[in-house]
């Protein structure tokens, strides 16, 4: 399983929208987006 993939796997079983992992984190929904679209991985 790739990292994106578990990312959105995790968020959805926690109950977590992308803003409020976003809040969360203390980042912002779009880096939370780019993270499980597989855009942005460093």
């Amino acid at each position: 399983m790739k990292l994106d993939e578990r990312l959105i796997l995790l968020r959805k079983r926690a109950g977590l929208s992308q803003e409020k992992l976003a809040e969360k984190l203390d980042i912002s929904r779009q880096a939370v987006s780019k993270w499980e679209s597989g855009v942005s991985q460093s």
